[in-house]
């Protein structure tokens, strides 16, 4: 495998991590509040429909992550209040969120393009170009740097740049500001954060609402950044699989990033190295696209050593009087 080779997988890597980490920062931010939400791939799903729609219909794509983030927030708050407001099982919710988007994106989406529920494709118009990033021509020379900075750096979506902007930020404001020392505390100890004269049910709506904002970039990405428009059940998966690197990352921003990178590679690889011949033998192509899944599970299981969730998650609080 030459240097170059090495460089497209890598690049590879970054852009199918990019929805993952989305999800997983999303994740991170609800669970860290002590909301369990396993509804990240229905949350996907929709904004993904409705970003591939409007982004088909005006040739913006910019139109279109807005109308996937407010798809993706609606879901949140159907899901913040089932579980916060009425105190209803997490689970439950989310896996309603799941079945919701999964039907209504498909019926919509037929009933507005009679395409079988998919989006039309999207023209260069409808989706976001790739950037360019200054200095390119200039280090186009240099050993190593040049290629590293022209093939891996630039040339990605501005929604790449987002999600990788979006891992410091989330631990500046989880760790270094007073809004997300509270908003772990209500996933630790509610209580204490309601005697202190914090609202919990403000700040677990907040977390809900942050994770479907993130949501709705990540779905957003998949049909305007990724594909060219959206295809029925797109996200496939990729919402447990979040969640799964978010408990591989231990509900920490850094390590999340480089979990999710892990599954990007792989994917990349099963994408790349297909009908692989083994000694006469051809593996067919849907052993080579089940390889992520199932080498993310093992590596996961093998490796996560013991991880701790927030005390209080999946428990609706009920203050006392």
């Amino acid at each position: 495998m030459d240097f170059l080779t090495v460089l497209q997988l890598l690049d590879s890597t970054l852009r199918l991590a990019t929805p993952l980490l989305l999800a997983c920062l999303a994740g991170l931010f609800s669970e860290r509040a002590g909301v369990f939400d396993i509804g990240l791939e229905g949350k996907m799903l929709a904004a993904a429909f409705l970003s591939g729609a409007i982004a088909a219909v005006t040739l913006n794509p910019w139109l279109g992550l807005m109308a996937g983030i407010l798809a993706s927030l609606g879901m949140a708050a159907i899901h913040g209040v089932a579980s916060i407001t009425f105190r209803g099982n997490q689970l439950i919710s989310g896996v309603a969120i799941n079945f919701l988007a999964a039907g209504l994106t498909v019926l919509i989406g037929q009933h507005w393009f009679e395409l079988g529920g998919r989006t039309p494709a999207l023209l260069s118009g409808g989706r976001f170009a790739p950037i360019t990033l200054p200095g390119v021509e200039l280090l186009s020379g240099v050993p190593i740097l040049g290629p590293i900075y022209a093939e891996l750096i630039s040339g990605h979506t501005i929604l790449v740049y987002v999600a990788l902007a979006c891992v410091p930020l989330s631990w500046w404001l989880l760790y270094r500001t007073r809004f997300g020392l509270r908003l772990r505390a209500v996933g630790e100890n509610p209580a204490a954060v309601d005697t202190a004269g914090v609202s919990v049910v403000g700040l677990r709506f907040a977390a809900v609402m942050i994770c479907g904002l993130l949501c709705g970039i990540a779905g957003a990405y998949l049909a305007t950044g990724l594909s060219a428009g959206f295809v029925r059940d797109m996200t496939a998966g990729r919402g447990f699989i979040a969640l799964a690197a978010l408990i591989f990352a231990k509900w920490r921003p850094w390590q999340a990033l480089g979990a999710t990178l892990l599954f990007g590679l792989l994917e990349a690889l099963s994408n790349r190295y297909q009908n692989i011949d083994l000694g006469g033998v051809v593996l067919p192509v849907q052993v080579m696209q089940a390889l992520p899944y199932v080498l993310t599970v093992i590596i996961l299981a093998g490796f996560v050593g013991k991880a701790i969730p927030p005390r209080a998650g999946g428990e609706p609080y009920v203050k006392e009087r």
